[in-house]
C-alpha cells in the first residue's frame, strides 16, 4: 500500500489530506497543538461549497510514529522548511519523493533547471539559508508543485474550501516519471486536478508574478485585489514590480505566456480577495517574504538584473513585518538581497 504523509494539516495541508483519504493509501498527518487534538478526537471536517464531511484521519506530531513514507507533502510555510528538515529524516527512505506544496520559489528550483548560469544546482539562500534544506532533503527526491486552491481554518479540525482544485505537478528535469502519475492520479482519484507540466517553472512564475506583486502591496496597504485596481498609484506599483520579476525570470530562460495586463486584469477581477500575506498579517502569522520576493532579488543580484523596487517595496514590508514581531531579520538574507 502507498504511504502518503502530510506534514503540515493546515488549510491546504488539510484540504489535500481529505481529498487524498477518498483512496486506498496509508495516509497519515503531521499537525500539533488545538488543531492536531481536534481531528484526533473529532476527525477532519471539510466544509466545501454547501457540503460538510468528516475525515477520520491519522494524525500525530511525531514523525518517528510514522515509518518510511512513499510520498510526503510539505505544506507548512515555505520559510519554516528549514526548521522541521531534521523532524522529517525518520520518514524518509531510498525512495521516498517529497513534493512542496508552498507558495514562492520552491527550494530545489535550480536542480536540473539548465539555465546556463551559474545557478545551476546551486540552493537560494533566500529561501533555504546554508543550504540546509537542499543538503538535508536533496533535490533528487523533489517533485514540484504549484498550489492553486484556497482555505482556511475556521477552527481546530474544521477547514473550509475557498475555491480552486488544481495542484500543478512536474519533474525538476520535465520528464514524465512513474512517480509523478502515480501522485497524480492519486490526486485526480480524490477529486482533485493535477496537470502533468513538463515546463513547470514556467508556471511556478507565472504565480510569483502575482505573489511578489499584489501580495506585497496588499500587505503594505491592507487593500483587497479589487481595491488596488480601482487606485492607479498601487497599480502602477504592481507593474513595476510585475516588470522587474518578468526581467530575472525571463534571464534564466522562463516564458511568460500571458502580458502583465492580463495578469493584472485577472487578479483585480477578484472581489473582496486578501492574498495570504495580509490574511498572515491580520492573524499575526510569521510572512513568506523571502521566498516570494527575496529570491527574485537574489537571483536577480546574481545575474545583474536590475530590481529596485522589489527591494524598495521588500524592505518596507520586511520593516513593518519587524515591528509587528511577525519577521525575523537574518544577516544571510540581508547579505544577499541588497
Amino acid at each position: 500500500m502507498i504511504k502518503v504523509c502530510i506534514f503540515g494539516a493546515g488549510s491546504i495541508g488539510g484540504y489535500l489530506a481529505a481529498c487524498l483519504s477518498k483512496n486506498n493509501i496509508d495516509l497519515s498527518l503531521i499537525a500539533r497543538g488545538p488543531h492536531k487534538r481536534a481531528i484526533q478526537e473529532n476527525g477532519l471536517t471539510l466544509i466545501k461549497k454547501d457540503k460538510t464531511e468528516n475525515f477520520k484521519l491519522k494524525v500525530t506530531d511525531d514523525p518517528k510514529e510514522l515509518g518510511i513514507q512513499d510520498y510526503i507533502f510539505i505544506s507548512v510555510k515555505a520559510h519554516a522548511i528549514s526548521n522541521i528538515v531534521d523532524s522529517l529524516q525518520s520518514l524518509i527512505g531510498e525512495n521516498t519523493t517529497i513534493i512542496s506544496a508552498v507558495n514562492g520559489l520552491p527550494w530545489w528550483y535550480f536542480h536540473k533547471a539548465n539555465t546556463g548560469t551559474n545557478l545551476d544546482e546551486k540552493h537560494i539562500d533566500s529561501v533555504d539559508p546554508d543550504g540546509k534544506i537542499w543538503n538535508s532533503l536533496k533535490p533528487s527526491r523533489a517533485l514540484g508543485c504549484v498550489v492553486y486552491p484556497a482555505a482556511e481554518i475556521t477552527e481546530p479540525g474544521v477547514i473550509k474550501h475557498n475555491g480552486g482544485e488544481r495542484f500543478t505537478l512536474g519533474e525538476p528535469d520535465g520528464s514524465k516519471s512513474e512517480r509523478l502519475k502515480i501522485i497524480a492520479d492519486l490526486l485526480i482519484a480524490g477529486g482533485l486536478k493535477a496537470p502533468q507540466k513538463s515546463n513547470l517553472r514556467d508556471e511556478i512564475w507565472i504565480k510569483l508574478w502575482g505573489n511578489c506583486s499584489f501580495n506585497i502591496v496588499s500587505a503594505l496597504h491592507d487593500k483587497s485585489l479589487d481595491e488596488i485596481g480601482n487606485e492607479p498609484e498601487l497599480l502602477n506599483i504592481v507593474k513595476k514590480l510585475m516588470e522587474e520579476c518578468q526581467s530575472v525570470g525571463e534571464k534564466i530562460g522562463v516564458k511568460f505566456n500571458v502580458s502583465i495586463d492580463h495578469r493584472i486584469k485577472a487578479a483585480i477581477s477578484i472581489k473582496g480577495h486578501k492574498p495570504s500575506t495580509t490574511q498572515d498579517l491580520h492573524a499575526k502569522r510569521p510572512l513568506e517574504i523571502d521566498p516570494i520576493i527575496g529570491s527574485i532579488i537574489e537571483i536577480g543580484n546574481k545575474i545583474n538584473v536590475n530590481t529596485e523596487n522589489l527591494k524598495s517595496e521588500y524592505n518596507k514590508l520586511k520593516q513593518k513585518a519587524e515591528g509587528l514581531g511577525l519577521y525575523k531579520r537574518s544577516k544571510i538574507i540581508d547579505q544577499i538581497t541588497n
